[in-house]
């Protein structure tokens, strides 16, 4: 019973093996870590298959690639919406995701698929429509598919014909290509040559300009293109002109001929001697907008203006301030033209901020006119043809043309700044009344429809008084008005189409006036000009052999090293050439340091006598040989040095070139002011006088002043005819020297008296501080032996002076005791002179003391004091005289 009592439980407890099972089956941190284990495990094995399966990126990056080429050849252009609809890389798409560009224009549209595949490409499309990204998508897919490194160097370039837009350019493949591991770089002028080169061997895309990428070339020696795949031309037919010609067909040159070509502008280049240079294969034209009604946007409203020359100064001011909450470009023919209106027009304070860019600033300072004019919501830009090509300014109301354009495509890309990519705008042209048939022909012809307007006379501003008080208060503002006056003939006169612009038909007095000068400044390549189309229309007829004989002449005359006044071709093609070299240098050379750019000026406009106002007519005959000379020295733009190398001519060529060295080294002699009077006088200029009124009514000259004389002039015949009596003038020079000498000589006399008379009180002065000094010295060495002597008596208080004390024998009364008291008393206080009855003075006194000191030098301290009188009578002594002070 026990047993089987102890072996069985009750029913509700449950044995304690079971138990323990199920807690263990049970128990859900047990449950858990046994399943980490397995999944670990498993998660190992898996990675471990994984990284023995898996491919390294570069074979992943490159399937990707060959998926993507693969796709190339099905790309349909009506199909593509989006960028991605196009086959590109993920790092493209993403950075045109994130700088907001999800949809492809039609230039985009239609040349990326051609691109893509390899092709070289003709583009062009209207301003505005998105060129850029069309050419630089390519690009950066191009360097993908050959999975481009630094290490590998040059791989595209790219060349715009200015640095505002080849910066533009930059800032845009900064932002698209951000997510690519390619280096890219910006090569302008203006910058550190040194810091380009030491880095542009590892760049792999380089955004430039013509004549710094040929400076590279020729200078910098880890620099070579021999890897390029990719060349784009933006704004190709004004890269491919005249005025880049050289430098490309050198560039052209160091590039291999192997690689993809892209040319992007809105006016397009057919030149089949342009495409021969570039050595296309092929190429695909691709002219978006060629069957389109205009060449311009459809949300561009354009007008023209007819305006007299002297006019048009007035009409922009008055424009401006109509349109002061306005964002507006005004674009001027010339650099000097936008120096002296940009530095009028802030004086004038129009109420809109005014800017300036052209050729001759420095290029920070045009990086900072840029980034201004495009954060301004309202501002004006005055600017040449730099800024007329693919800037994209954003918001721009206004397009002014100031000065007529060289040609429809000129204008064409200069209203192309405003209405830019589905934004709306508006372009006002100024032409003059015979600038009007000829232009408004050439835009008809190009599909530009303008409507002619008219202005309101009546609200138009007069500010030519303005400015000749401007100029009459700045000397340099006066000069680069007339530089400006110049530089805008130069710049009509150079034009090509002689339809349209002619420098003779121009009103040169009124437009100097509306400048504000007094008088236009003489110009001496129109007077040449004039001169010579005024002989050809006298003599018609000429020989076929004048031409011949007359290069024949030329030529001998290089030879001699004479000068012969060129003829009207010649000057017509040295014209078109430094028309050339001028918007070469506009547009894109090195711009000079502000010293060179003053030296750049005044070798461009005439020279001081250039310069000099005169009055039409009243030249004279005398100085017309010198004239004729100047001229041609104007007229002569290149320089022929010729050298004798193989010895075949004789010795006056080298004595002509030793000549010609000296004078180079000769330095001009600076004009003196009478030289400058002489000049004046020589050709009767008209000086302008200014004169007022006194209280009284009379007139007096202020300007020029009156030259006075120091005599009167005398009974002097006023009825004389003019000219100069050279007898009575050389006998009042006389008489006004002599009189001139009078007042000089009394003037040295009376200056050398007062001198004289300043000498001797200096010295009287001088004497009687040294005497002073002298009496200061002896008066104090005197005091010092007094105080020597006196104290040696009143060193020790306890010792008596024995010449103090009364003579006993003598019998002295109460009154002179009292006498004696008061003096012995004063004599105490004040170191007394008085001590002894037996001295009067105390120089006496001081003597005495100095003897005894020189016979007994051992001093009163070394004797016994020797009364004559017994010791008692001493005792009884003192204590009466002590009794007594008391």
């Amino acid at each position: 019973m026990t047993g089987e009592a102890q072996g069985k439980r009750p029913a509700g407890f449950p044995s304690k093996k079971k138990t323990g099972k199920k807690t263990d089956a049970q128990d859900p941190v047990k449950n858990f870590e046994k399943w980490k284990k397995k999944y670990d495990k498993t998660k190992i094995r898996i990675k471990r298959e994984k990284k023995r399966n898996k491919k390294p990126e570069w074979q992943v990056e490159r399937e990707n690639i060959k998926r993507l080429v693969d796709k190339y050849s099905e790309i349909n252009i009506k199909d593509a919406v989006k960028f991605s609809d196009f086959p590109l890389s993920k790092k493209t798409l993403r950075g045109l995701l994130e700088a907001q560009y999800r949809q492809p224009t039609e230039i985009q549209r239609q040349t990326i698929g051609f691109a893509l595949q390899g092709k070289d490409v003709l583009g062009a499309a209207k301003t505005g429509s998105g060129k850029t990204l069309a050419f630089l998508i390519p690009v950066l897919e191009c360097l993908y598919r050959q999975q481009w490194t630094a290490e590998d160097g040059l791989g595209a370039l790219i060349i715009s014909p200015t640095r505002e837009l080849a910066y533009q350019t930059f800032e845009v493949l900064r932002n698209v290509g951000k997510n690519h591991d390619f280096s890219a770089g910006l090569i302008i002028g203006g910058k550190d040559l040194k810091h380009e080169s030491e880095r542009i061997h590892r760049t792999n895309i380089i955004i430039c300009t013509p004549g710094r990428l040929l400076q590279h070339m020729d200078e910098t020696s880890t620099f070579h293109a021999s890897g390029l795949h990719m060349l784009v031309l933006d704004e190709a037919d004004r890269i491919l002109d005249m005025g880049f010609a050289d430098t490309m067909n050198a560039i052209v040159e160091n590039l291999p001929k192997t690689r993809q070509t892209l040319l992007f502008s809105a006016t397009q280049t057919k030149s089949v001697k342009d495409l021969a240079r570039l050595s296309l294969k092929d190429p695909e034209y691709v002219w978006v907008h060629e069957k389109a009604k205009f060449s311009t946007p459809a949300t561009l409203e354009q007008n023209y203006v007819v305006c007299e020359l002297q006019q048009k100064v007035n009409m922009l001011f008055s424009f401006l301030k109509s349109h002061l909450q306005k964002k507006v470009i005004v674009f001027f023919a010339c650099c000097k033209e936008v120096q002296y209106l940009f530095r009028v027009f802030c004086r004038l304070r129009p109420g809109i901020p005014v800017l300036a860019l052209h050729g001759k600033q420095q290029q920070m300072k045009r990086m900072e006119v840029y980034n201004d004019f495009i954060r301004k919501k309202a501002a004006v830009l005055f600017a040449t043809d730099i800024a007329a090509r693919g800037l994209d300014f954003p918001a721009v109301n206004w397009v002014l043309q100031f000065d007529c354009p060289e040609d429809a495509n000129t204008y064409i890309h200069r209203v192309g700044r405003t209405a830019r990519y589905k934004e709306g705008g508006e372009a006002l042209l100024v032409l003059l009344p015979s600038e009007e048939k000829g232009m408004i022909a050439q835009l008809q012809e190009r599909k530009v429809p303008i409507n002619k307007i008219q202005v309101n006379p009546e609200k138009l501003n007069n500010v030519q008084q303005k400015l000749e008080a401007f100029l009459a208060q700045e000397k340099e503002q006066k000069e680069r008005a007339q530089r400006c006056f110049v530089s805008y003939l130069r710049s009509v006169y150079l034009m090509k189409n002689k339809d349209v612009f002619d420098a003779f038909l121009l009103p040169l007095e009124q437009y100097a006036a509306s400048l504000g000068l007094a008088v236009a400044p003489r110009v001496r390549f129109l007077n040449k000009a004039r001169k010579l189309k005024e002989s050809s229309e006298l003599h018609p007829g000429g020989k076929p052999g004048d031409e011949s004989d007359e290069e024949l002449q030329s030529f001998r005359a290089q030879i001699r090293g004479e000068k012969l006044a060129p003829t009207a071709k010649e000057g017509h093609n040295k014209a078109q050439h430094e028309s050339s070299e001028e918007e070469e240098d506009d547009v894109d050379e090195e711009e000079q340091q502000s010293s060179s750019e003053d030296e750049e000026e005044s070798d461009n406009s005439d020279s001081d006598e250039d310069t000099a106002l005169r009055p039409a007519g009243l030249s004279l005959a005398l100085d017309r040989d010198e004239e004729e000379e100047e001229d041609q020295r104007d007229m002569e733009l290149l320089t022929v040095k010729r050298r004798d190398v193989f010895g075949l001519e004789d010795g006056t060529a080298d004595q002509e070139e030793s000549s010609l060295q000296n004078k180079a080294t000769k330095k001009p002699e600076k004009e003196s002011k009478f030289k400058e009077a002489k000049k004046a006088l020589k050709r009767n200029f008209k000086v302008n006088t200014k004169m007022t009124f006194t209280e009284d009514g009379e007139m007096v000259q202020q300007w020029p002043p009156l030259q006075r004389t120091a005599v009167p002039a005398g009974s002097e015949d006023e009825g004389t005819s003019g000219g100069i009596n050279v007898e009575e003038a050389r006998e009042r020079l006389q008489r006004e020297d002599q009189e001139f000498d009078k007042q000089e000589y009394s003037r040295k006399v009376k200056e050398k008296h007062r001198e004289k008379r300043l000498k001797e009180k200096a010295a009287r002065r001088d004497a009687s501080k040294r005497q002073k000094e002298e009496q200061k010295g002896e008066s104090s060495s005197e005091e010092e032996e007094e105080v020597v002597a006196y104290l040696d008596c009143s060193d020790n208080e306890e010792e008596f002076d024995p010449s103090s004390l009364p003579d006993p024998d003598k019998h002295v009364d109460s009154e002179s005791e009292d006498k004696g008291r008061e003096a012995s008393g004063k004599g105490v206080r004040k170191r007394g002179y008085s001590n002894s009855s037996s001295y009067s003075n105390p120089e006496e006194f001081a003597d005495s003391r100095k003897r005894t000191r020189k016979e007994d030098p051992t001093g009163p301290e070394s004797r016994p004091l020797d009364t004559g009188l017994s010791l008692a009578e001493d005792e009884e002594l003192v204590l009466h005289l002590l009794r007594n002070r008391s």
